[in-house]
């Protein structure tokens, strides 16, 4: 594509043709009324594009490249019928037919011409009277209300004092609201800039808010968070995140959240920022302060960094002992400290420490949300929160908080572990079975799971424990009871969930599968596994795979005969096992091993040969 023309060209280009078309106006020797009509509109409009030529400087550019072309297709149509009027021989005024219609459309054109230069003059000069935010609609926009409204407000967050640009940018993000040709229109027409220009080069939280909020608006959309990928914006809102009052932060934070769940670049973006070190900073603020209470009794008169340097002796002298979060404290205080100096986020310390619980707890949601997204499929932002301790402050909220910001950091820790099981590299690093954090971790899961009676939270929690199975050792009995527990839930998805978890401890691609599948049957798993095999199709399927591991690894248990497991195995829906090759063959295996240990007591159909 060709260079865009530097906006002064352009106004010069529209100079030219004006003045030739008043130089036409001058030689027109027929309809010389209404020539001179058309020179009247010309004259108005040189003087409206002079104007601008002096300010060019500061123009917002898009309104202008518009209306300018515009009225460069105007003056064209009015040379061409003004040339006309000029003498002639006699055969060419013979074949050129001009009527007084001719010139009441292009005196019409020109009309609209000098309206969308006086609406422009009114958006774009500062000086005049009618700065900020006009209402009136240029003739350009007459059949679309929300393209002069959407310029008039970008031009003011350019050059309008700093309450025309909150108002203008409040303006847009209502806009933006409303619906996804609205935020198109935005975006297109040059809005994100100046929302990154009015985020991080103003210290008003209410400007900050209103940018970040137009922003979050306009980030549904893959292309249009490319958009602001492709003017830097990652490194301004990881800057704005870091140091800035708590409720400009939530909005931030939200923003992304958003931008992540979109867009796998801002993922990376993100990540090259190192935004997962402020979040969880933020989402550790206040998380430990219980635990150092506790720790200095009434010796309250002792400055936090006192306090951390006595829990960081205590936790030399003690290493040795079982403490499920008291290690891991000091060292999480000691790193929010430095991050907060590091960052500048001192500068807002006391307004953090004196804002309402509700305003500190919506950022502590907008985080865990943020964290969530970056972790979403990325091993390399899962190991980055893991590396900045965010394991042990998820684990604290898992604890403590509830509602969304509870079902945030679950979905958080689904991440991380699912990178986990894919990562042999992150799963040994964070999930070491001597981890205090992941033993944090892996504790409150098996709360929520033992302790909570929500689907919602449940699901994820099983569901983390299931990328963990290869972590556990064979004596860790104490993580396969609850599951086992769970497949009896009145809930066929948390039933499902736990039955495919448990699969993972039982599958031969686990090291431990054969300990694992006894514990199964010791906690009494066949029972509702069979009652599972007549529930809905994903139960069913789920289901029926851990029966065949744990006839594996297991069959000479009585438990799998008093079951008749052998029966259900010969009678599975050949349909299903249409469907799922490999599973026929899973099947077959299993028949196989319990003819082993049970031959003669039943028939033997499918029977697998090794």
């Amino acid at each position: 594509m060709a260079e865009e023309k530097r906006i002064e060209e352009e106004l010069a280009c529209a100079i030219l043709l004006a003045e030739r078309v008043r130089s036409a106006v001058d030689e027109a020797e027929s309809f010389k009324a209404e020539c001179n009509h058309v020179g009247k509109h010309v004259d108005t409009i040189v003087e409206k594009l002079r104007a601008h030529v002096r300010s060019a400087q500061s123009f917002y550019e898009r309104p202008i490249r518009r209306i300018v072309a515009e009225v460069c297709k105007n003056l064209e149509r009015a040379l061409t019928l003004v040339r006309k009027c000029k003498r002639r021989n006699v055969f060419r005024r013979v074949f050129t037919i001009i009527s007084a219609a001719d010139f009441r459309k292009v005196i019409n054109l020109l009309e609209a011409s000098v309206g969308d230069m006086k609406w422009l003059s009114s958006i774009l000069d500062s000086n005049n009277d009618n700065s900020g935010i006009v209402i009136t609609l240029p003739p350009i926009a007459s059949n679309d209300p929300i393209l002069a409204w959407v310029w008039s407000s970008i031009s003011s967050i350019h050059m309008g004092p700093l309450p025309e640009k909150i108002e203008a940018a409040n303006q847009l993000a209502s806009l933006a609201h409303d619906n996804d040709r609205n935020k198109q229109i935005i975006v297109e027409e040059g809005g994100v800039p100046p929302f990154l220009r009015l985020l991080s080069e103003t210290t008003s939280p209410d400007a900050q808010i209103a940018a970040a909020t137009s922003l979050y608006h306009l980030s549904n959309d893959e292309d249009r968070v490319t958009t602001i990928l492709d003017e830097a914006g990652v490194p301004i809102i990881v800057k704005v995140l870091a140091d800035s009052p708590m409720r400009v932060q939530t909005w931030v934070a939200r923003l992304v959240a958003r931008m992540a769940e979109r867009n796998s670049i801002a993922q990376d973006d993100f990540a090259r920022e190192n935004a997962m070190r402020p979040l969880v900073t933020l989402l550790s603020f206040e998380t430990f302060m219980d635990d150092q209470k506790s720790f200095v009794g009434k010796q309250s008169i002792h400055s936090l960094v006192q306090i951390n340097q006595e829990m960081e002796k205590k936790s030399l002298i003690d290493s040795n002992n079982n403490h499920h979060y008291r290690p891991y404290v000091s060292s999480f205080s000691s790193f929010h400290s430095s991050e907060g100096s590091s960052r500048g986020g001192s500068n807002h310390r006391r307004e953090r420490e004196n804002e309402s619980p509700e305003v500190k707890h919506k950022l502590k949601i907008s985080c865990a949300e943020a964290l969530w997204m970056l972790a979403r499929d990325s091993v390399l932002n899962s190991k980055r929160i893991t590396e900045t301790k965010g394991l042990l402050c998820l684990a604290k909220l898992v604890e403590k908080g509830e509602g969304e910001l509870q079902f945030n950091c679950l979905m958080t820790i689904q991440e991380i572990t699912a990178a986990a099981e894919s990562n042999a590299d992150l799963r040994r690093a964070a999930f070491k079975a001597n981890s205090p954090a992941a033993k944090a971790v892996v504790d409150q899961l098996l709360r929520v799971i033992k302790e909570l009676d929500s689907p919602e939270l449940q699901v994820p929690a099983i569901r983390s424990i299931g990328s963990l199975a290869r972590t556990f050792p064979a004596r860790e009995t104490r993580v396969v009871g609850p599951l086992v527990a769970h497949l009896s839930n009145r809930s066929q998805e948390v039933a499902a969930e736990a039955a495919i978890t448990l699969g993972k401890f039982a599958t031969p691609e686990n090291f431990l599968c054969v300990a694992h599948s006894k514990a199964i049957i010791e906690f009494s798993g066949v029972p509702p596994l069979m009652r599972l095999l007549r529930g809905n199709e994903p139960a069913q399927l789920h289901g029926l795979i851990l029966l065949c591991y744990l006839a594996l690894h297991a069959g000479n248990s009585e438990a799998l005969e008093q079951a008749r497991v052998l029966n259900a195995l010969e009678g599975v829906d050949q349909k299903m096992l249409a469907q799922f090759p490999d599973l026929k063959e899973l099947v077959s295996k299993a028949i196989y091993h319990i003819n082993l240990y049970h031959a003669g007591t039943h028939s033997q159909r499918l029977l697998y040969v090794p």
